[in-house]
């Protein structure tokens, strides 16, 4: 493919493809008190239909299934679709289908889920804004949307340094956003805030660069930036000796309108 025709979406799928077993198998993505959360939010929903947009390695899926008539599993990637039905299969869970596309332009029908959940997929979608439409688009009025992501500080040296070090690590990330950010999205799309959640989420240097297949170059790079980073940069995110750190997350809880 020439460098003319290559999209975002299509760095994503070259970047995340060879990488779906190692997100299946994920510690960081597999569990969470993030995850468990949507399952006390989904429980007593059993006849509802659940949309997981940008699944990755199914993590989502997989705590919803138990709880939800069926789950769609979709993303950009057919290989890691490919590798969430392997999981699916194995273990048990057959309300799971999957199905491929990009978040902007989704193949379902207006009104035709009960529940859309995301989670750490929106910073690689080439418009946010139109995603969450999308989402909004999909949902029957008065269905449940979670997001789940990691957010940017307002201050600009951390937001900086955040997107900086997110795309040496990975080339396909677009953005993370901030909360007024995603208040916004959700607005303009439709949704009335339920609840807000932030977090941290602590990230072991090593698994981070090794899971998604980060060049030699691109980490030496990060971990210069880390080590010559402003006192302020080094307290906000609670970077270790080994490069290892910890970055803000916010699950969003919203009502379509």
């Amino acid at each position: 493919m020439s460098a003319q025709s290559s999209t975002i979406q299509d760095l994503v799928a070259r970047q995340f493809g060879p990488q779906a077993q190692a997100y299946v198998t994920s510690a960081v993505h597999a569990q969470g008190e993030d995850l468990n959360a949507l399952a006390r939010l989904l429980a007593g929903r059993g006849d509802a239909r659940l949309i997981d947009l940008g699944c990755g390695g199914g993590h989502v899926s997989f705590t919803a299934a138990p709880h939800v008539r069926e789950v769609v599993a979709y993303d950009l990637s057919a290989e890691m679709l490919a590798a969430v039905a392997g999981q699916a299969a194995n273990r048990g869970l057959g309300n799971i289908a999957t199905a491929q596309g990009v978040a902007e332009r989704l193949p379902f029908d207006d009104a035709s889920f009960d529940i859309v959940v995301s989670r750490y997929s929106a910073h690689h979608w080439a418009d946010a804004a139109a995603g969450v439409r999308e989402a909004r688009r999909m949902l029957k009025p008065g269905g449940l949307c979670v997001f789940m992501d990691v957010i940017a500080a307002e201050n600009a040296l951390l937001d900086t340094f955040l997107q900086t070090v997110e795309m040496l690590r990975d080339p396909s990330h677009v953005r993370d956003y901030a909360a007024r950010e995603w208040r916004a999205f959700a607005g303009e799309a439709g949704f009335a805030v339920e609840g807000e959640t932030p977090r941290r989420l602590r990230l072991e240097y090593g698994p981070w660069i090794t899971r998604i297949g980060t060049s030699p170059v691109n980490a030496a790079a990060i971990r210069s930036l880390q080590e010559g980073a402003p006192q302020e940069v080094k307290r906000h995110f609670e970077i270790e000796a080994d490069g290892t750190f910890t970055l803000d997350t916010l699950t969003l809880v919203l009502k379509a309108v």
